[in-house]
C-alpha cells in the first residue's frame, strides 16, 4: 500500500522457540546481505602514463584513461613499452590489457618500486591478443607492459591498460567523507513542480532522498557540471555517484585548487548510471563532475556526489543507528481484548476519510476495527446497506453517501523505529476488490512533511482479492515506485487461497539490507550495495512506522464487482517487532 500518487504501493501464541528463530533470522539476514568477496580494485585508472613512443595522437594516457574509444599506440618495432606510475607502493593482483588489432605476441608484466629496476610479474610467447586478463602477484609502484614481439607487422596498440589491487576497494586507511554538508557550485540548478529545491547542496547532504539537477530552461544541454568546495586542499582517493535516470554517458571528475584551473582524474565516455564508485588519485580543494554527453533527452542529476579521502575540512555526518541483534522485543500486540473493544489507543492511530490509490472505502474512526475476543483484531471491509450511516459529508459537496468503509490503522506518534526484525500473523480479506496489506511508511512523512516516495516504503505484504494464491512484498524510494518499485511476489505451494488461514509475514531489516519471508520461507532479499548499483538510492536508514489496513478498490485489485462477498475480514492474531 501506499499514499496518494501510487500507481498500482499462529500457532496462536509465540513462545521462546519462535524467539529464537527470529533472532536466528536477523543473522541469517545479516549473512545474506553481506557483499560477495571483494573483486580486486581498479588502481590504474586517470594516473599518470608514458611510453617509449606514440604513434600520431595515440599517447600513453589514452590507455588509462577508461574510455574504451581511446588507445595508446606505438611505433612499428619490438623493443616497445608503456608505463603507469601509481603513485605509491601498491599489491598488484590482476592486469587487464584490451588490445587492439596490433598486439603483442610476446610480452612481459614488470613491476618496480623507482621506474628504474624492474622486476617480472608475467611473461609469454603466445600472446592472443584480445582481452587478456592476468592473475599476477607482486607490489610496486611502477607498472609496465614491454613487447618483445609483435604479433602483426604494425607496433603495439592498446584500448586500455588496466592494473588491479588486491584491495577490498573500501577507502583507505583512514579516508572520510570530505564532501558531507560542504558549499556546492552546478552549471544549472532546477526548482519546480518537478523537482522541487534541486539544488547543488543537496547532492552533499548524505540524504539520499534529495537530488541535484540541472535546468530544464537551458540547462538539458551539454556540458553540465557540479562542482564542491572541500574547505581545504585534500587527496582524493575515492569518488562516488549515486546518479538519477538523468546520468551522463560521458563525463570528466576534475580537480582544482583554486576553482578555475581544473585537470582531470577520471575520463569516460561509457557512465553506466545508478551508482558509480571511481577510484582515483589527485590533490585539490575543489572537487567537480564535468557531464559532455547525456543518456537522454533530459539533464544531469545526482541524489549523491561523495568525496572521499584525506586532508581538506571535513564535517562528521550523523552516525547510522546500530544494526540490531534481534533479542529485544521492542514492540507488540496480541489483541487480547473484549470482543468488540477499540485497538489499543497507547499503540494504535485510526486513519479516516477517503482513501489513496482511486480506494472506494472510507476509513472509519475504529468503527470497522474491533478485538474478536477470540485473540486478533479485524478490520473489517463492508458494504454500506444504508448509505451515509457511517460517513461524515463530503467537504466539497456535502454529500454523506460513501458505498464502503474499512479500517486503516498507524502507530505514528505511539511508535516508530529503524532496523528490526517485523513480523505479523495476518489473515488476509478476500475476493475481487480486496487490497490487504502490512507495510511501513517513513516517520519523515508527518515529521518533516516529506511526500511519497521520498520517504520510502517498506511493504512487508500486500494481497489483491483477484489473485487468491499470492502475495506480494515491495520497495518504494524516489527512483523506483509504483509499478516499478523493488520486490517479489509468492505463490502458496500447491496453489491454495491466503484468505483461507492465517500466515506469518516478515522482514529483517538492517543497515545492510532487507530479507523478507512468509511462513519462513525467504521471498526477497535487497542488499543495498546491489540496490543502489542497479535501481537507486536506498532511503531506508531512518525510522519508520507501522501501517494495518483493508482497502476496497483502487488501481491495483480494480473494484467489486458481482463475485465479490462482504462483509471482508482482515485478522491480525499479533505484530511484533524485535531489535
Amino acid at each position: 500500500m501506499d499514499v496518494p500518487e501510487r500507481l498500482r504501493g499462529r500457532p496462536r501464541r509465540r513462545g521462546p522457540l519462535a524467539l529464537l528463530v527470529a533472532v536466528a533470522l536477523l543473522f541469517t539476514l545479516a549473512i545474506a546481505v553481506q557483499p560477495a568477496a571483494a573483486e580486486p580494485v581498479l588502481v590504474s585508472q586517470g594516473r599518470p602514463a608514458t611510453a617509449s613512443s606514440a604513434e600520431g595522437p595515440f599517447a600513453a594516457a589514452a590507455a588509462v584513461d577508461g574510455d574504451p574509444g581511446t588507445r595508446w599506440s606505438s611505433q612499428f618495432t619490438n623493443a616497445q613499452w608503456i608505463h603507469v606510475d601509481l603513485g605509491a607502493t601498491t599489491a598488484i593482483s590482476r592486469v587487464v590489457l584490451r588490445w587492439e588489432a596490433a598486439y603483442a605476441k610476446g610480452y612481459r608484466i614488470e613491476v618496480s618500486p623507482d621506474g628504474q629496476q624492474w622486476s617480472t610479474l608475467h611473461t609469454t610467447t603466445t600472446g592472443a591478443g584480445g582481452t587478456e586478463t592476468l592473475d599476477v602477484s607482486g607490489s610496486g609502484r611502477h607498472v609496465r607492459m614491454l613487447g618483445t614481439q609483435r604479433a602483426t607487422a604494425w607496433g603495439y596498440s592498446l584500448w586500455e591498460f588496466q592494473i588491479y589491487s588486491a584491495g577490498t576497494g573500501g577507502p583507505p586507511d583512514g579516508d572520510v567523507l570530505l564532501s558531507y554538508g560542504k558549499q556546492g557550485t552546478a552549471s544549472t540548478s532546477q526548482h519546480d513542480g518537478t523537482c522541487w529545491q534541486c539544488t547543488p547542496d543537496k547532492a552533499f547532504d548524505r540524504d539520499p532522498a534529495s537530488r541535484w539537477a540541472t535546468n530544464p530552461t537551458g540547462g538539458w544541454t551539454d556540458p553540465g557540471w557540479i562542482a564542491v568546495d572541500l574547505g581545504a586542499r585534500a587527496e582524493i582517493h575515492r569518488v562516488v555517484l549515486q546518479w538519477d535516470p538523468a546520468f551522463a554517458t560521458a563525463y570528466e571528475i576534475q580537480v582544482s585548487d583554486d576553482g578555475t584551473q581544473w585537470s582531470s582524474l577520471h575520463r569516460t565516455t561509457n557512465g553506466t548510471g545508478f551508482k558509480e564508485t571511481l577510484t582515483v588519485s589527485g590533490a585539490g580543494r575543489h572537487v567537480r563532475m564535468y557531464g559532455t554527453q547525456r543518456n537522454g533527452p533530459y539533464g544531469y542529476s545526482l541524489w549523491e556526489f561523495q568525496v572521499w579521502g584525506t586532508g581538506g575540512a571535513p564535517t562528521t555526518p550523523p552516525p547510522l543507528p546500530p544494526d540490531p541483534t534481534g533479542g529485544r522485543l521492542v514492540f507488540s500486540d496480541e489483541f487480547n481484548g473484549a470482543a468488540g473493544t477499540a485497538p489499543d489507543p497507547a499503540k494504535w492511530v485510526p486513519e479516516t476519510g477517503t482513501g489513496p490509490n482511486n480506494e472506494l472505502e472510507y476509513y472509519t474512526n475504529n468503527k470497522n476495527a474491533a478485538h474478536d475476543g477470540a485473540g486478533n483484531l479485524v478490520l473489517e471491509a463492508r458494504r454500506e446497506v444504508t448509505p451515509g450511516s457511517a460517513c461524515p459529508p463530503d467537504p466539497l459537496s456535502g454529500s454523506t453517501t460513501c458505498q464502503y468503509t474499512s479500517a486503516r490503522l498507524n502507530t505514528y506518534g505511539k511508535f516508530a523505529f529503524t532496523y528490526g526484525r517485523v513480523e505479523a500473523r495476518i489473515k488476509v480479506s478476500g475476493t475481487q476488490g480486496l487490497w490487504p496489506a502490512f507495510w511501513m511508511l517513513g516517520a519523515d512523512y508527518f515529521s518533516a512533511g516529506r511526500p511519497w516516495p521520498y520517504c520510502g516504503e517498506i511493504d512487508i505484504m500486500e494481497h489483491v482479492g483477484k489473485e487468491p494464491n499470492t502475495t506480494y512484498s515491495t520497495l518504494h524510494a524516489p527512483a523506483y515506485f509504483g509499478a516499478n518499485g523493488h520486490g517479489s511476489p509468492y505463490a502458496l505451494p500447491g496453489g491454495g487461497d491466503f484468505a483461507n488461514d492465517f500466515h506469518t509475514f516478515a522482514v529483517d531489516w538492517n543497515s545492510k539490507g532487507m530479507v523478507f519471508t512468509v511462513d519462513g520461507s525467504v521471498i526477497h532479499t535487497v542488499d543495498k550495495d546491489t540496490l543502489e548499483r542497479t535501481r537507486g538510492p536506498w532511503v531506508y536508514d531512518h525510522p519508520f512506522f507501522l501501517i494495518l489496513n483493508n482497502a476496497v478498490g483502487g488501481d491495483w485489485p480494480g473494484p467489486p464487482d458481482a463475485t465479490t462477498r462482504f462483509p471482508q475480514r482482515m485478522s491480525v492474531d499479533y505484530v511484533k517487532v524485535w531489535q
